[in-house]
């Protein structure tokens, strides 16, 4: 063991903290990128960060990368403390966003750099490159330059360069963002495979919300420097913890109330912006007499023709806008408050029903278990 080796810090091994961030923070001068931002993934998880530009996330994976050095924390990699590792000593390895191939040289001296670097083996060098060319099915496309590719080939070339040193933690730095949308949904689903193919443990940095639901086993919101949310993308969407995530993952209704009723099975809370109340059919740990927000995603909410039954969840307007997605329509309804609600409808159900149209008078409304109630 070298001396280097023996001043580095061992922790005893969590298998939930295979990547563990402990009170990490960069500070630039005066300005806070990231603040004191505690975090664990899983050995062979894909994680997503997610947030708007300038919330911190690419410093963070630059940190854990090695190009940023931590202002305060400390950061652990399978046990063992990289805090002070220069890049090139850490088992990482980052995919950048623009791929940086270089031009000049084939796609197989592109993915065989890092290991020359190394000194590997000539002969190892060889079969490890065409082992990750064949996995990103690139192989056939060895002796091109990356000029000759598409974007979505180079992307894979980048991702075989990527694999091809066996990092124990893969970073990838919005990976899909120079592809059009259709190539990108498609490689999105290749790409997961691969990495679950190969078994690596990955950090996927993005601001496309769709990007991190479709890939990620969970992921974390990130603003102004702190993780506001983490889990699955299923329990981060159906259960926001504020107004800022439901608005942020998706998009979503949002009526300002007061709990006028306040039970252990359900809560009524009356809105200046809607005429009947809101029932929800579960308890909150909010009080009575507390302001809240209500939130209620669009594919929800049901937009009818005729007057709903019962005293609560729906109310009146008028078909403001309906835009048509191909598989369901948008429709935006104004309220006779003035706010306006957005409903998903599906086009199955247009096409089953009397829909209302453009200009028509209409009511929206959800049941009892649609809605999530936040903190104001």
């Amino acid at each position: 063991m070298t001396a280097a080796q023996a001043a580095t810090p061992v922790l005893s091994q969590d298998p939930d903290e295979f990547v563990k961030l402990d009170s990490v923070a960069k500070i630039y001068g005066e300005t806070v990128a990231v603040q004191s931002v505690s975090l664990s993934i899983r050995r062979n998880e894909l994680f997503a960060l997610l947030g708007s530009s300038g919330c911190g996330k690419s410093t963070l994976l630059r940190m854990l990368a090695g190009f940023e050095s931590a202002t305060s924390g400390r950061i652990y990699l399978d046990g063992e403390d990289i805090t002070d590792l220069p890049p090139y000593r850490r088992p990482v390895n980052m995919m950048f966003q623009s791929y940086a191939l270089f031009p000049h040289m084939t796609v197989q001296a592109n993915v065989a750099f890092g290991l020359k670097q190394e000194g590997v083996p000539r002969a190892e060098i060889h079969e490890r490159v065409f082992e990750a060319l064949d996995l990103v099915q690139m192989g056939a496309y060895s002796r091109r330059k990356p000029n000759q590719l598409s974007g979505g080939q180079q992307q894979r070339v980048a991702l075989a360069r990527s694999l091809v040193k066996r990092p124990k933690l893969l970073l990838l730095d919005e990976p899909m963002s120079a592809l059009d949308k259709q190539i990108r949904q498609k490689t999105q689903i290749e790409l997961v495979k691969i990495l679950e193919q190969v078994g690596v443990t990955c950090m996927l940095v993005t601001h496309d919300q769709e990007e991190a639901m479709t890939m990620a086993h969970r992921l974390a919101v990130m603003t102004e420097g702190q993780i506001v949310q983490c889990g699955t993308p299923h329990d981060v969407y159906s259960f926001p913890n504020s107004r800022f995530v439901a608005s942020f993952i998706g998009s979503t209704n949002l009526f300002a109330g007061t709990i006028v009723v306040d039970e252990s099975d359900h809560v009524v809370i009356e809105s200046p912006e809607l005429a009947r109340p809101l029932y929800v059919d579960h308890g909150v740990s909010e009080p009575l007499g507390m302001d809240v927000h209500v939130s209620i995603r669009p594919e929800r909410i049901r937009v009818l023709r005729e007057q709903p039954d019962g005293d609560s969840n729906w109310a009146h307007g008028q078909v403001a806008h309906v835009a048509w997605m191909g598989s369901y329509a948008l429709y935006q309804v104004k309220l006779d408050s003035g706010l306006a609600v957005h409903a998903s409808v599906p086009a199955l159900s247009l096409a089953q029903a009397d829909a209302p149209a453009l200009g028509d008078e209409a009511y929206v409304a959800w049941s009892s278990d649609s809605a999530t109630v936040l903190p104001s």
